[in-house]
């Protein structure tokens, strides 16, 4: 059972969540989840999920890849923030949350424990195979029918610009 979402509740703030990665299209996502909480208030999640690798077994190798991928992370953070700067929402309140394992259900994990998510902001990829595998297990199948909060899937090849004529 889905926890209540409590985002207009007094002490309780609206939050979009961003997955951040290294592919192109998070920018879209950022800035379409930087729009909508610059006209509508809010607050911005971004998350960094690592993935576990097949070698988990040695623990000295998996300390080193949490290390690597926890120190990606903050950098990505940083320039997540540094885009938002440049482009004028250096006033819009933001989380950084990095967690570990599948990046599906680290998600809808994340969803249930915080009841201020009410928006996820996905972008679509732009490669012509498909929109991105987390679109697919988020947006089709069995998931997309039970999930709790709506999904914006913002497509790759929109610009700030573009974005700004609609979000």
């Amino acid at each position: 059972m889905a926890k209540q979402r409590r985002v207009f509740e007094q002490g309780h703030h609206r939050k979009f969540l961003v997955v951040v990665d290294e592919s192109p299209e998070v920018e879209s996502a950022l800035y379409y989840a930087a729009l909508r909480i610059s006209h509508t208030s809010g607050r911005l999640l971004l998350l960094y999920i690592i993935e576990p690798q097949e070698y988990q077994h040695w623990a000295g190798v998996r300390q080193v890849q949490l290390e690597e991928e926890t120190n990606k992370a903050k950098a990505l953070f940083r320039l997540m923030r540094r885009k938002l700067n440049n482009a004028g929402f250096d006033s819009i309140e933001h989380e950084e949350v990095v967690v570990e394992g599948t990046k599906s259900e680290q998600i809808v994990k994340l969803i249930e424990e915080d009841e201020d998510i009410a928006i996820l902001v996905l972008g679509a990829s732009i490669d012509p195979k498909g929109p991105g595998p987390l679109v697919s297990a988020l947006g089709s199948g069995q998931m997309a029918g039970n999930f709790h909060i709506p999904i914006t899937v913002v497509p790759g090849t929109l610009s700030l610009e573009d974005l700004k004529a609609f979000a």
